[in-house]
C-alpha cells in the first residue's frame, strides 16, 4: 500500500517540541510515499545541532553529497528520494555544528535493520501486512483485565529452541509461531513475554541495550515475520507482552548517543546521563522531544504490532537519581532529594497516553523498591501502570525455599510477610530470567535436598505461587526444571522431558494453570476480599493454610502448604463450610513425581471448630507438598 505522506506540519512540530507527539513514527523515519507523481521514500530525522544531514546508502554508494536533506526551524531534516524499494539500506550522515564532528547514524525511527554486526537501517513498508487476529483484538480486554487469570511465559527468542541439525541456528519468527503457540496452550499459559525484540548489536545484552527502538531484531526475520508471530499467537488465544527499555541505551557510535554532535537524547553531565552499572547512556526525560520519541515508541508497538502490553524494564533506575551511584556521583533534584522528578513526570505521561489510546493493554513496571502507588492512577498521585512486579515476594520466597527445611521454622515470616502488602499494588509474581543467571543457579538447583526433594520443593514453590494473590510469570525452562543456568547461546534442555520427574513438573504446571484459569476463586488478585489466612502461625511445623475467594461466597479454595519433608497425619484445618471438600490438587501425586501421600480425593468437614471456623478437615499433609481443596457444592470455584 502506498500512502501520500506530507512533511511535518506546524502542529506536528509543535507537538514534538511539547513532548506530546505520541505518533511521531507516522512522520519521522523512512516512509514510502508519492511526490509529484513519483514513488519513493521520504526521510525525516530530528538533529537540531547538525550543520548538514544526508541520506547515504547502497543506492548512492554512501556518497554524503548525493542526497542532502533540507532542514526546518524545529531541527527536523527531510528529504524525498525517488525509486527506492523495500529493504534499501541507509544511514544518516551527520555533520555537526560543533567541533567538526561527523558520523553515520542509524535512523532513530528506522522500522527495520541489518543483521548484526552490520548496523544500517532498512526501508520497510509497514502498511502491507494483513492481520487475522480481529477476534482476539475485539475481546482482549477480558484477557488483560486486573481480575483476569494472567499466567505469563517469559521467552528469549534466541534460545527457547534451536535447530541443532543446522549448526544450532535460531528459529525464525515464522518457524517459532506454531511451535510456541502449541507449547503455550499445552502448558496452559495465557500470555508470552518476549525479552526485548528491538534491534540490538550484542547478543549478550539479551536485547536490553537497544539501538533500534522501532525495529524488531533482524536475527529472526523481517518486521512482517514478527507480525506473523504475534498474529499467530493471537489467533490461538495467547497474549503478547514485550520487554521495553526506556531507562538507558548503549554508547555504540551509530546509535542515539551524541547523535548530532551534542547530547541530544542523553543528559550531558555523566552524573545524570550515564549508568555506571551498565556503562550506558540515560535518556534526558526533561527534554520534550525525547519524551515524544519514547512515548511514540511505546505506542508504535501497540499500534503497528498489536502487542498486548509492555513490561517496562529497570523502572527503579529511572525513579532514583542515585541508583547505582556512590556519594558525589549524582546530582540531587531541585528540592535536594534523590527522586528523578523528570522521570516521574515522563512515566505518568507515558501511561496516560498509552491507556487513553489502548485501554485494553497492560503496562507493567519492573520496579524493585517500595516506591508507592506504582500501579495506581496518576489522578491519585500514582505512576499510572497497570501492574508492578513483586520483587519483594520473589526474593523472600526464594530465600525461604532455599533453606534446609530444618531451619525454615526460624524464617517463617519470609513466607507470610508478603500478605501484609499484597494488595497495595496490582502485582505480578515473577520468577524471571534474572533469577537463573550469573551464578544464581537454576530454579531446581536453588532447592535443597536430594534430587527427589529438589523437585518436591519446586512443585511446592509453584503451588504456593499459584495460590498467592498476584499474576504469575515463569521464565522458559522453569516449567520442567532445567538443571543448568540459562545460556543465551544454547537451546533449553528439552531432552530432560524424557525423565519422569521433569515431565511430572511440567504436568504439575499445566494443572496449576488449568485450575488458575478456571477458578473464579483465584482471580481477585488485587483485592483483599480474595484472600484470607486460615493459619499463618504454625512456624514450628512450617505449615501455612489460607483461603482464596471469588466474588460469590461459594467460590472458595483452601490451600495448605507443608514446607517440611515430614508426612503430617491428622493435621486439622478450619473451614467455613460443612460437607465434602474435594482435593483438586496435590503436588505429591505420583503423576507429578511425588510419593503419593494425600487424602483419597477429598475429605468431609466435621463440626469441630478450629482456627475461628465452625468446621474442620482432618487431613494428611504430604511431604514438601501442597494440597488444594474445593467445597463440593462449589463445582465452578
Amino acid at each position: 500500500m502506498m500512502q501520500t505522506l506530507q512533511s511535518l506540519s506546524d502542529l506536528d512540530v509543535y507537538l514534538l517540541a511539547e513532548g506530546t507527539f505520541d505518533r511521531a513514527y507516522q512522520k519521522l523515519g523512512a516512509h514510502f510515499t508519492e511526490r509529484n507523481g513519483r514513488q519513493g521514500v521520504q526521510f525525516a530525522v530530528w538533529a537540531p545541532n547538525a550543520r548538514q544531514v544526508s541520506v547515504v546508502g547502497d543506492f548512492n554508494q554512501w556518497n554524503p553529497t548525493a542526497n542532502v536533506m533540507g532542514s526546518s526551524s524545529a531541527g527536523v531534516w527531510e528529504s524525498f528520494i525517488p525509486t527506492l524499494g523495500q529493504g534499501a539500506i541507509y544511514k544518516y550522515h551527520v555533520i555537526s555544528n560543533y567541533r567538526g564532528y561527523t558520523v553515520d547514524k542509524t535512523d532513530p525511527y528506522g522500522f527495520a535493520a541489518e543483521v548484526r554486526p552490520h548496523t544500517a537501517s532498512r526501508v520497510w513498508n509497514l502498511e502491507n501486512y494483513s492481520w487475522n487476529d480481529g477476534s482476539w483484538m475485539t475481546n482482549r480486554a477480558k484477557s488483560n483485565a486486573p481480575d483476569a487469570p494472567i499466567s505469563i511465559y517469559e521467552v528469549h527468542l534466541g534460545s527457547w529452541r534451536r535447530v541443532p541439525e543446522e549448526e544450532n541456528r535460531w528459529l525464525t519468527y515464522r518457524e517459532m509461531a506454531p511451535l510456541l503457540a502449541d507449547y503455550l496452550r499445552e502448558c496452559g499459559f495465557t500470555h508470552v513475554e518476549f525479552m526485548p525484540v528491538m534491534e540490538h548489536p550484542f547478543d549478550g545484552s539479551w536485547g536490553y541495550q537497544t539501538t533500534g527502538y522501532f525495529a524488531p531484531t533482524s536475527r529472526f526475520g523481517t518486521p512482517d515475520d514478527f507480525r506473523y508471530l504475534v498474529d499467530y499467537l493471537h489467533q490461538h488465544g495467547i497474549g503478547v507482552i514485550l520487554d521495553w527499555v526506556p531507562a538507558h541505551f548503549p554508547k555504540d557510535e551509530t546509535g542515539l548517543g551524541y547523535f548530532d554532535g551534542s547530547h541530544l537524547y542523553e543528559h550531558g553531565d555523566p552524573r545524570q546521563g550515564e549508568h555506571p552499572d551498565w556503562n550506558t547512556f540515560v535518556f534526558n526525560y526533561g527534554r520534550n522531544e525525547v519524551q515524544s520519541f519514547l512515548i511514540s515508541n511505546a505506542m508504535f508497538w501497540l499500534d503497528k504490532y498489536h502487542v498486548d502490553g509492555l513490561r517496562v524494564d529497570a523502572v527503579a533506575s529511572m525513579l532514583y537519581l542515585d541508583y547505582g551511584r556512590r556519594e558525589g556521583e549524582w546530582i540531587p533534584n531541585r528540592y535536594g532529594g534523590n527522586e528523578n522528578i523528570e522521570a516521574i513526570h515522563f512515566l505518568r505521561k507515558l501511561n496516560e497516553h498509552v491507556y487513553a489510546a489502548f485501554p485494553d493493554v497492560m503496562m507493567m513496571a519492573e520496579e524493585s523498591t517500595a516506591w508507592p502507588q506504582v500501579s495506581r492512577p496518576t489522578y491519585v498521585g500514582g505512576l499510572g501502570f497497570g501492574f508492578k512486579w513483586n520483587m519483594g515476594w520473589m526474593h523472600d520466597v526464594l530465600d525461604y525455599l532455599s533453606q534446609d527445611p530444618v531451619f525454615r521454622s526460624y524464617q517463617h515470616s519470609k513466607i507470610t510477610f508478603s500478605l501484609v502488602y499484597a494488595f497495595t499494588e496490582n502485582f505480578v509474581l515473577p520468577f524471571s530470567h534474572d533469577e537463573v543467571v550469573y551464578g544464581k543457579g537454576s530454579m531446581l538447583r536453588k532447592m535443597p535436598g536430594d534430587e527427589w526433594e529438589k523437585f518436591a520443593n519446586l512443585r511446592l514453590l509453584y503451588g504456593f505461587m499459584f495460590g498467592h494473590p498476584g499474576k504469575k510469570l515463569l521464565f522458559m525452562g522453569d516449567e520442567f526444571g532445567q538443571w543448568s543456568e540459562w545460556n543465551h547461546d544454547a537451546s533449553l534442555g528439552w531432552h530432560l522431558l524424557q525423565s519422569p520427574l521433569h515431565s511430572g513438573l511440567r504436568h504439575w504446571l499445566g494443572d496449576l494453570n488449568a485450575v488458575y484459569r478456571n477458578s473464579p476463586s483465584l482471580q481477585l488478585d488485587s483485592d483483599a476480599a480474595g484472600f484470607e489466612w486460615v493459619d499463618c502461625n504454625d512456624a514450628q511445623r512450617s505449615v501455612i493454610s489460607f483461603l482464596r475467594r471469588g466474588r460469590n461466597s461459594n467460590e472458595q479454595l483452601l490451600f495448605v502448604c507443608n514446607f517440611t519433608p515430614v508426612v503430617r497425619q491428622n493435621y486439622r484445618v478450619g473451614v467455613p463450610f460443612n460437607g465434602l471438600w474435594k482435593e483438586i490438587l496435590n503436588s505429591d501425586a505420583a503423576m507429578y513425581g511425588g510419593s503419593g501421600q494425600g487424602n483419597l480425593g477429598g475429605l468431609s468437614a466435621m463440626p469441630f471448630p478450629i482456627h475461628g471456623r465452625p468446621f474442620s478437615l482432618n487431613m494428611t499433609l504430604p511431604p514438601l507438598g501442597i494440597v488444594v481443596f474445593r467445597p463440593h457444592s462449589s463445582s465452578s470455584a
